[in-house]
């Protein structure tokens, strides 16, 4: 019978001085130190030399969900003159999923959102007066509802011409970490953001990813090592703290997932041989991206063994579902083929879902061999992520990314992380 993880989130604590914080990016993303890790230490090199740590015909999986500039600052009247109140885009509503809908929106949007000054907010519209190509245009702002601390906010717009996602560019800010407590510049834009990003939707970046370069791609592409690109659309849970005292008792979040049916192909074909290729994930969001497929294709093996078809058009994987699920005699290549089947069922050439897997101590791999990631913030479900590679050992590469001068969260250094614990 499955137990949930009782680990006390204590045992993922250690001490981060703020000078081993990058605030801001390296000058050159791929000369972001790298950390090499295979059971041991291996080396200390830079991500422009990473293709010397993969094999030949290795398969790299980026995610290339685009940091939206979700944080909108208005002023509202006050009897001191004015103040500022800032709505923070946590997630569209359900009417507006999958994310593509919400960006792609015209005259009005909703969006569950956090809000910085509610209490000078208590009723009545938020406007503002936007110019666009010399089209002026006047944006709302009404809370509908709040849910623990999360409002249900409808902005509209008296210009069906322009979609959310250009009103964004234009009035939106990019939402740097909680902890770089300034202003986002210029550039920010650029570098708080993968060369490679695409699709819309994320309210952090996928860090792992920002030290790759076409410098680094170009290396990759002469030793026959193929990107492939997935979407997880990066939430602000990314950055919450675990209060809990234990694992088990965190709340998740949850995250959207968008992967083409082309992908979950080529995944279903690496692993329909006697000879899979090596997979590396780059970032938590592609290895959680990756083992959550696996699970959802598992899900969807069960329904369709049962002779049943899926009735939702968005799957949903629940936090702890991946340790409960029975998988016993399904092979990979059957749990992928099992999501082009509800593909097909769907007509759909796109899956949409919805993934709080926590990949904690204990968790088997089913994907992916290795893992390209940052160094994260203590007690943190990420570094719960990396203790489930590298058991206790963590805290030794930790310690020695400490004492070397590695630079740490966001805009940090980064290491590569390689699983021997596959199932």
């Amino acid at each position: 019978m499955f137990t949930k993880p009782t680990i006390e989130i204590a045992a993922f604590d250690y001490t981060l001085p703020e000078e081993k914080i990058a605030f801001t990016p390296a000058p050159n993303r791929a000369d972001s130190k790298l950390l090499v890790w295979d059971q041991q230490i291996i080396d200390t090199s830079q991500y422009k030399y990473i293709a010397n740590y993969l094999p030949e015909n290795a398969q790299l999986f980026f995610n290339n969900s685009k940091v939206i500039a979700a944080r909108i600052f208005f002023e509202k009247p006050s009897t001191n003159g004015t103040s500022s109140i800032e709505i923070f885009c946590l997630e569209p509503s359900k009417e507006y999923t999958p994310v593509s809908i919400a960006m792609e929106a015209t005259t009005q949007v909703e969006w569950y959102c956090l809000i910085g000054g509610a209490k000078k907010w208590k009723e009545g519209l938020l406007s503002k007066e936007i110019l666009i190509e010399q089209q002026k245009i006047i944006f709302n702002a009404e809370k509908i509802t709040n849910e623990n601390g999360q409002y249900l906010i409808r902005f509209s717009w008296n210009n069906p011409s322009i979609c959310f996602s250009e009103l964004l560019a234009h009035i939106g800010n990019i939402p740097l970490p909680p902890y770089i407590e300034r202003a986002a510049t210029n550039e920010d834009k650029d570098r708080y953001q993968t060369t490679y990003a695409k699709e819309e939707g994320s309210v952090a970046a996928p860090t792992a990813g920002l030290h790759f370069s076409k410098e680094v791609f170009d290396q990759l592409a002469l030793k026959n090592i193929h990107s492939n690109f997935v979407t997880l659309h990066v939430g602000a849970g990314t950055f919450m703290p675990v209060k809990a005292a234990t694992i088990d008792e965190h709340v998740m979040h949850a995250e959207f997932i968008d992967v083409d049916a082309s992908t979950i192909q080529h995944l279903m074909n690496l692993f329909q041989n006697n000879d899979p290729k090596t997979i590396v994930a780059i970032g938590t969001t592609s290895i959680r991206t990756l083992e959550s497929l696996y699970w959802l294709g598992i899900q969807q093996y069960h329904v369709q063994k049962n002779n049943q078809t899926a009735n939702t058009s968005v799957l949903n994987l629940s936090q702890w579902e991946a340790y409960e699920l029975d998988n016993t005699s399904i092979s990979t290549a059957d749990a992928f083929n099992a999501l082009l089947i509800y593909l097909q069922q769907q007509k759909a050439n796109h899956l949409f879902a919805k993934t709080q897997l926590m990949i904690s101590p204990g968790y088997q791999f089913k994907v992916c061999n290795a893992l390209v990631t940052n160094f994260h913030q203590p007690k943190s479900t990420l570094l719960c992520l990396i203790s489930a590679i590298t058991g206790d050992a963590w805290k030794t590469i930790y310690d020695y990314a400490l004492n070397n001068e590695f630079r740490f969260l966001s805009y940090g250094d980064g290491s590569l992380l390689w699983i021997n614990n596959k199932a």
